[in-house]
C-alpha cells in the first residue's frame, strides 16, 4: 500500500474559507475556539470538564442504554458507553445523514476520523478516556438527500413518498430496492457479505433509524463506535432551556447573524453556508416536521392549522420537548449540550457553518468545540497507478479541470510548441516602441495602438486555441486514454469520495477496506490522501 498527500487547498475542491481555516489565518481566530492540534487538547479537556453539568451524564449514559436494546453491542462499545458516566470521560463527535446503505464513501471516511482522533487522544491522554461518537441526523426531513446510493454508475433508489422525519419512516418498500442491489451485485466475490449486511440492515429492522444504527454498528462496533439518536425525549429534555431563548428571543438568529456580517467583511470569497431564522426549531411529530413561525402573534406551524400562544408553546415544550426539533444552526448546540465534547469533526461545508456560531454558544454558556476536517481520500488500483505513470503524470495532476488536463498533456507529448507566451511577449515589447512613439508625437493614436494591440494577441489565442485542438485530434487517443483515467477516478468530474459508495470499493477490497483506513488516516494531516491499492 502506498499513500501519497496532496494540501489541500492544492486540490481544487476546497473553499477559500476551509483553506484559510486550516492555514490558521490570523482573521479567523475570533471565530473558533482552539485550533484542532494535538497539544491543544488539554486545555480544551479543561475547558469541557469545567463547563459540563454531572447530571448530564446519567441522562446520556441513560439514554443510550435505551437505544442501544436489542442490538449487539460489541465489548469495546460498551465499555465506552459505561465510560460516559464518569467525570474524565469526554467525546469526539461526526455526524451524518441516515443516507441509504452509507451513501458516498466519505461516510466511512468521517466515522474514520474519529475514531483515529480518539485513538490518538487515549494514548496522549491517559488520564481521561475519549469516545468516538456517531451523531446519526435522524430528525432530518430531506428524504430526497438520502434515498439513494450510486453503484457501478447506476443510481439504487428507494422510490417512496415520505413525510417528517427520516429516521421514523418505516423500511417498507426496501425489499424492492434489495432486488435491484443485488441484481446489479451479481454472485462472484464478495457480493455475498454485502447483500447480508443491506438485507439483516434494511430488511430486519423497523425503522429507518434501527437500519442505519445496525449498519454503522456492524461496520465500526469492534472499534468502540457510540452511536448517538438525537430524537430522544430524556436527551430533548437537555435542551429546553436553550429553546426558549432561541423561540422567545431568537438568540441565535442576532447572534449568528452579526458573525455572518464580520465573516462577509473578511472576504467576498466567503460563502456563507447557512443563515440563521427567528425561531431555529421544527415541530415534530410522525409524519411531520415544519418549521415553528411567530405570525400575528401566535406561534404556528407551517403547512398545518396548529397555532400555540406564548404561554401553550411553552407548556408543550416542557410537557413534550421531543416534539421540538432544532434545524441545522441548533443541532450543532444540542450535540455540546447534551455531549462532554472536545471535538467535532466534518467536512468543508460543515466546517463552513460550524465557524459561524461561536459568538452564540459563547452568548448561552455553552464551551465551542474544536473544529476538525476530516479525512479525505482518493482510493485508486495498481492498475490505475500503472496507467498514470505510463501517461507521464502524477496523481495529482487528475485533480486539475478536464480540459486544462488535456491541454496539459497535449503540449507535454506534442512534436511541436503550442504555447505562444515567447510571441506575445515579444508582441508586447513591439507596442511599448510604439506606445512611445505615439507619446511623442500624437497622444490621441494611443487609443488605435491598444486596439491594435488587443486584437493581435486576441489573433494569437485563437490560433493557439486552434493549434490545440488540431493537435487533440491527431492524438486522440492519448486523449481518450486520459479521459477515461480521470473519469473513473472522478466520477461525474467530482470526487469519488463524494459519488461513489463503499460496496464498489468493498467488491476490490474486501474486508481489508476497512482496516485499511483505520491504519493509514491520520485525524491531524492537513492533506488529502491518496491509497494505493
Amino acid at each position: 500500500m502506498e499513500v501519497e498527500c496532496i494540501p489541500f487547498k492544492e486540490t481544487g475542491y476546497f473553499s477559500r474559507l476551509i483553506c484559510d481555516y486550516l492555514d490558521q489565518k490570523e482573521t479567523l481566530s475570533p471565530f473558533y475556539n482552539r485550533y484542532p492540534k494535538p497539544e491543544n487538547f488539554g486545555d480544551q479537556i479543561k475547558e469541557k470538564a469545567a463547563n459540563y453539568p454531572k447530571s448530564n451524564r446519567s441522562v446520556l449514559v441513560g439514554s443510550l442504554i435505551e437505544q442501544y436494546k436489542g442490538v449487539n453491542v460489541s465489548k469495546e462499545t460498551q465499555k465506552n458507553i459505561d465510560s460516559l458516566g464518569s467525570e474524565n470521560t469526554f467525546t469526539v463527535v461526526t455526524g451524518h445523514q441516515l443516507n441509504l446503505f452509507t451513501g458516498p464513501l466519505y461516510f466511512l471516511y468521517k466515522i474514520v476520523s474519529t475514531i483515529n482522533l480518539a485513538k490518538r487522544l487515549n494514548k496522549q491522554h491517559p488520564d481521561q478516556h475519549v469516545v468516538p461518537i456517531y451523531w446519526m441526523a435522524s430528525e432530518d426531513h430531506d428524504f430526497d438527500e438520502i434515498n439513494y446510493f450510486n453503484l457501478h454508475g447506476k443510481k439504487v433508489l428507494w422510490n417512496k413518498k415520505a413525510t417528517g422525519a427520516v429516521g421514523r419512516l418505516p423500511t417498507d418498500g426496501l425489499d424492492e430496492v434489495f432486488e435491484i442491489f443485488a441484481s446489479e451485485l451479481g454472485n462472484l466475490g464478495l457480493t455475498d457479505r454485502l447483500k447480508d449486511l443491506f438485507k439483516e440492515a434494511y430488511l430486519g429492522h423497523a425503522t429507518l433509524t434501527e437500519a442505519t444504527r445496525y449498519l454503522a454498528n456492524s461496520l465500526f462496533g469492534e472499534e468502540g463506535l457510540v452511536i448517538v439518536d438525537g430524537d430522544d425525549k430524556e436527551l430533548k429534555k437537555l435542551l429546553v432551556p436553550y429553546a426558549k431563548t432561541d423561540i422567545l428571543d431568537h438568540t441565535p438568529f442576532e447572534e449568528i447573524s452579526g458573525t455572518i456580517n464580520k465573516l462577509s467583511k473578511l472576504s467576498t470569497d466567503y460563502n456563507i453556508q447557512v443563515n440563521p431564522r427567528e425561531i431555529n426549531y421544527f415541530y415534530l411529530k410522525d409524519g411531520l416536521r415544519e418549521r415553528i413561525v411567530l405570525k400575528k402573534g401566535k406561534y404556528h406551524v407551517i403547512n398545518t392549522h396548529i397555532d400555540f400562544t406564548e404561554e401553550e408553546l411553552l407548556d408543550e415544550l416542557e410537557a413534550y420537548p421531543e416534539r421540538f426539533s432544532p434545524n441545522v444552526v441548533a443541532r450543532p448546540l444540542y450535540q455540546e449540550v447534551i455531549l462532554p465534547n472536545l471535538c467535532y469533526i466534518g467536512g468543508g461545508g460543515e466546517l463552513a457553518y460550524w465557524l459561524e456560531l461561536k459568538a452564540y454558544f459563547e452568548k448561552v454558556g455553552v464551551t465551542f468545540p474544536m473544529l476538525m476536517l476530516r479525512n479525505s481520500v482518493l482510493l485508486i488500483t495498481e492498475k490505475q497507478s500503472e496507467k498514470v505513470e505510463k501517461m507521464g503524470l502524477t496523481v495529482s495532476h487528475l485533480f486539475m479541470k478536464q480540459h486544462s488536463l488535456i491541454n496539459k498533456k497535449i503540449r507535454d507529448i506534442s512534436n511541436i510548441d503550442i504555447d505562444f507566451s515567447p510571441q506575445k511577449k515579444l508582441l508586447e515589447e513591439q507596442f511599448q516602441q510604439m506606445y512611445a512613439l505615439a507619446e511623442k508625437t500624437d497622444k490621441s493614436f494611443l487609443g488605435a495602438v491598444k486596439a491594435q494591440e488587443v486584437k493581435q494577441k486576441k489573433g494569437l489565442d485563437n490560433l493557439e486555441k486552434r493549434l490545440l485542438r488540431a493537435q487533440k485530434r491527431k492524438l486522440k487517443d492519448h486523449v481518450v486514454r486520459l479521459t477515461d483515467l480521470q473519469n473513473a477516478l472522478f466520477p461525474n468530474r467530482s470526487l469519488q469520495e463524494r459519488q461513489l459508495n463503499f460496496s464498489e470499493i468493498y467488491l476490490e477490497m474486501g474486508d481489508d477496506m476497512i482496516p485499511l483506513l483505520l491504519e493509514t488516516l491520520d485525524p491531524f494531516s492537513q492533506d488529502f490522501t491518496i491509497l494505493k491499492h
